[in-house]
């Protein structure tokens, strides 16, 4: 059965016809440690590595071939005290979870999972490179990476430097190019 949030997404952008991309699951976390969210696996098998509307990029776990497939090469990320006590002071008790970057846009704006409890619990923080004066480069949003894909496609919320909703509908460009 689908996740509900990729349920979503599938209605809002149309699924590669060459199909996503094939993942050990089991080996990924037998070598790493690491286990993914469910709607994370499911639409990284939907989709596979691209980009949505030629802005949003996912990383996945590696593919052959695939220049997506950087995931695990992603480690601690760098960002300044000042950013990470900014996400802190958004956090209960202003602690920071472990972090791992997950996508990435055509501004540079980078979206994190905030690794505390079961993967399926994970929250999402998007940093935004580009921030009127005065506004928090962060956003922080319940549910995974296919609710951050609907919330930002819907225009429920707009967590990136540019806007990801529009009026003429999505695409998704796979790495595979059809």
């Amino acid at each position: 059965m689908s996740h509900p949030a990729v349920a979503r997404l599938r209605e809002l952008l149309p699924p590669p016809g060459s199909g996503g991309d094939a993942v050990d699951w089991k080996l990924i976390e037998l070598t790493t440690g690491l286990v993914f969210p469910a709607d994370y696996r499911e639409l990284v098998e939907l989709y596979g590595g691209g980009e949505i509307n030629e802005y949003l990029s996912v990383s996945t776990p590696p593919v052959p071939g695939s220049p997506y497939g950087d995931l695990l090469d992603r480690g601690d990320p760098a960002l300044s005290d000042r950013d990470r006590e900014e996400l802190g002071a958004l956090l209960p008790g202003g602690a920071l979870p472990p972090l791992l970057p997950f996508a990435g846009t055509a501004s540079s704006d980078v979206a994190f999972w905030l690794r505390e409890g079961a993967p399926d619990d994970w929250r999402v923080a998007v940093f935004r490179r580009q921030t009127p004066h005065g506004t928090s480069r962060w956003t922080v949003l319940d549910g995974g990476t296919a609710a951050l894909c609907v919330a930002a496609l819907t225009g429920e919320v707009h967590p990136f430097s540019e806007r990801l909703s529009a009026s003429g509908g999505h695409g998704f460009v796979s790495w595979r190019g059809v």
